[in-house]
């Protein structure tokens, strides 16, 4: 375990409203400044939306969360505290857990052994309790409304369902903080409610969620507030009771869409094509 806590006077837990502060976090790979300096507060018990184009530096900000990644530079703040993680077991310790876009599942393993697989359930001599972990396998896919047997291969499965059984992953254990990368990228619209209904639900006892996504709808339903990122700043932010569509669409891109959406008037010509669905009458 590598966490490191900074000996500071702490915070009180939801004074603020902030569970977790990032202050100057710039991430720096060969050739490349994925992240400029990024100011970004996690609101306790909210929908916390973060979106941007491809390349802003959306999921390098979430994996430096999450403990995947070191930043360069910047300070990370939990519940007052300054910690640097050294792996992404350490922020689960802390209840931080990301669901990737890229599963991130082992398909020759059964569905119960991806849900538990780093986190086994254990009793007396360090032995699996395998049932106990299939029985709370059942569970979660219950909640997610997935009629799923846990002794399933998930190689075996579409493509929505494992994406569901990563959700069940990030689930299965305690959790304060809950990132979603594009979580319902590979979802039918009724898998959709079901994830959005279970993100009310841990929303009400205080968990915090990250939601990144593309598909803008989306962020307008489920979201409480919305940040937005751009070449790896942060250049807006704003509850979504306030802002539309258009407003993140302008923050992402950096122009009002009537800068790059042009429509020109073209005169019509003369016939040159005319097909018919009917073979023309005998004459």
């Amino acid at each position: 375990m590598t966490i490191h806590v900074t000996s500071q006077p702490p915070v009180t837990p939801g004074a603020d409203g902030v569970v977790l502060r990032v202050r100057g976090v710039t991430k720096r790979f060969p050739g490349t400044l994925a992240l400029d300096h990024v100011d970004y507060d996690l609101l306790r018990g909210q929908v916390n939306v973060l979106v941007g184009e491809n390349g802003a530096g959306k999921s390098t900000l979430m994996k430096i969360l999450a403990g995947a990644e070191s930043p360069s530079e910047g300070t990370l703040e939990f519940d007052g505290h300054v910690v640097t993680f050294g792996s992404p077991r350490d922020a689960a310790a802390l209840g931080i857990r990301i669901i990737y876009q890229e599963l991130s599942l082992f398909p020759n393993l059964s569905v119960t052994d991806n849900i538990h697989a780093g986190a086994e359930m254990t009793g007396s001599f360090n032995r699996v309790r395998f049932a106990d972990e299939a029985r709370r396998a059942r569970e979660l896919l219950a909640h997610l409304e997935e009629p799923i047997d846990p002794a399933t291969l998930v190689g075996d499965l579409r493509l929505g369902q494992q994406q569901l059984i990563e959700i069940a992953r990030g689930l299965a254990h305690e959790v304060r903080i809950l990132i979603m990368d594009e979580p319902t990228s590979a979802l039918s619209v009724a898998d959709t409610e079901v994830l959005f209904r279970v993100i009310r639900e841990l929303r009400a006892t205080g968990v915090t969620i990250v939601y990144i996504s593309h598909k803008l709808d989306e962020v307008m339903r489920i979201g409480d507030r919305v940040t937005v990122l751009r070449d790896g700043r942060v250049v807006a932010q704003a509850s979504t009771s306030e802002i539309d569509i258009p407003w993140i669409i302008e923050q992402m891109v950096g122009r009002r869409s009537d800068q790059y959406f042009h429509h020109e008037g073209h005169k019509v010509g003369d016939v040159i094509l005319r097909t018919s669905l009917f073979p023309p009458s005998p004459t």
